[in-house]
């Protein structure tokens, strides 16, 4: 049964009333529900709120790394294992075709209903799921096979086997390595970019966004629970924190925003995933005409820039 959020009240009152019409056979009832759920929706999502995209970047029906995997990827392999320690189910990796070019697709996994929640950990991958992901990009280099990540994490895993096998140097490795990798990478963010969890993907030649993504250093419960000492105040810290995909576009923190279905992803997989399918060949034919060298260059350039500093010796 799909799922409604507080905000889609008259759409899925819409959606229960063609449901009983088509049980009726009543087609002239249809046709006038449909055109008014069209107009409900374009009503509504046009005028969402910081708030209700972080709802939307959540969505339980929200399309996970393994939905895009099916609906764009030709003859997967996967690829597992970090070679040191254990193959993460958190971070998923795979070896195949978009559109005909070969392609090395990597990114976590959250995983529906309890049994695969628990065992994608809730897309929160260990210290080794970094570690495998860094290998297998290593590895795409090594045979000129451009990366995609796909980003959807609430963040690393905190938990104290983690830190023991080194969540922090792990992350930290996959950011200054995949800096200085020679081989095309473009991630983007379906869902969740929580945390350092989900920038140990994120540096590569183009850093996008879906529509209704999120990414941030703190999820907003944490920082309402922080700033406020309330973690119902999530709606505030949401807005305040800038996560969405248009302020970080706009503060520069991102390249660019990929526009999915306007009934958003969860209501239209298909349609998202070749929004995917589509951006991703066109990046390919952009860093086409780049030499390797230039676009390292470029990237690490694109990382230095982010944020600002005073050197106060000069200043003085």
């Amino acid at each position: 049964m799909a799922t409604y959020l507080d905000f889609e009240h008259n759409i899925k009152e819409l959606d229960e009333a063609i449901s009983s019409a088509k049980i009726k056979g009543d087609a002239p009832a249809i046709e006038i529900l449909e055109k008014n759920l069209k107009k409900e929706v374009s009503k509504v999502y046009k005028n969402l709120d910081d708030y209700q995209k972080l709802q939307l970047a959540r969505h339980p029906d929200r399309p996970y790394f393994m939905d895009y995997v099916r609906l764009i990827l030709d003859d997967g392999y996967q690829i597992h294992g970090d070679r040191a320690f254990r193959d993460d189910q958190a971070v998923l990796a795979y070896l195949g075709y978009i559109g005909g070019k070969k392609v090395i697709l990597i990114g976590q996994q959250k995983g529906r209903g309890t049994k695969y929640k628990l065992k994608r950990n809730f897309g929160m991958p260990h210290p080794e799921g970094y570690r495998k992901a860094l290998r297998i990009a290593k590895m795409a280099e090594k045979f000129d096979i451009p990366i995609l990540f796909l980003i959807d994490t609430p963040g690393a895993f905190p938990g104290l086997e983690a830190e023991e096998r080194g969540q922090s140097e792990a992350i930290a490795r996959n950011l200054f390595e995949l800096s200085d990798l020679k081989t095309k990478i473009l991630s983007i963010v379906i869902g969740e970019g929580g945390s350092g969890g989900a920038l140990a993907l994120g540096v590569a030649d183009r850093l996008v966004m879906m529509k209704y993504s999120v990414f941030s250093v703190i999820s907003p419960e944490g920082c309402a629970a922080i700033l406020w000492n309330d973690p119902l105040k999530q709606e505030a810290a949401t807005k305040a924190m800038k996560i969405t995909a248009d302020d970080l576009h706009k503060m520069g923190l991102i390249d660019e925003v990929l526009e999915e279905p306007i009934v958003g992803a969860h209501r239209d997989k298909l349609g998202s995933a070749n929004a995917i399918k589509e951006y991703f060949l066109k990046f390919l034919e952009d860093m086409s005409a780049i030499s390797d060298e230039e676009r390292v260059k470029r990237r690490v350039e694109k990382i230095l820039s982010i944020g600002a500093y005073e050197d106060k010796e000069q200043s003085k």
